[in-house]
This record gives C-alpha cells, sequence and structure tokens, in this order.
C-alpha cells in the first residue's frame, strides 16, 4: 500500500532482477532511495532521449551512494525502475 501523496514504485524486468543480486545492506540503500523518489517522483534530473514517452529521470543518492534510473507515469502515480547501480 502507497501513502497518500506517494508515487507507488514497481520494477521493469531488468530491474527486479538486479534487485534479486543485490545484498542486504545495498536493498536497504535503496530503500531509502526508493522513499525520496516515491515522494517526490520529479526528484531525478532528466536524461536527454529521443523521443523516449515518458522521458527517463536519472536520481543519484551520493549518501547511499545509489543511482536509480526510472520514469513516471502520466498520473505521477508510479514510478517505473529501469535500471539500478548500488
Amino acid at each position: 500500500m502507497t501513502a497518500p501523496g506517494r508515487a507507488r514504485v514497481a520494477f521493469r524486468d531488468s530491474a527486479a532482477k538486479q534487485l534479486e543480486e543485490l545484498s542486504e545492506s545495498a536493498v536497504h540503500a535503496l530503500n531509502r532511495t526508493l522513499v525520496v523518489i516515491s515522494v517526490s517522483p520529479d526528484i531525478g534530473d532528466p536524461i536527454p532521449t529521443t523521443g523516449a514517452q515518458p522521458p527517463l529521470r536519472l536520481y543519484a543518492d551520493e549518501i547511499e551512494d545509489v543511482r536509480v534510473l526510472y520514469f513516471v507515469t502520466a498520473l505521477r502515480t508510479v514510478a517505473v525502475v529501469a535500471y539500478i547501480e548500488v
């Protein structure tokens, strides 16, 4: 269940595979980063691409040492994670 005002986080197949391979400490770092994205889905920097709709965004959390490539659905209710780097 998603808290009111937060976007739900979903994973593309490739990101879900990456998630399965993360250590427990990396998963905790990723979870803290995903909370930030769910509260403010537009926080990531837009990635210049040719025609990707919706546009991809990159959020890098320097403290947690996590980078997430994602896009946000049109209604801003779901952030779909495409790539994880921990």
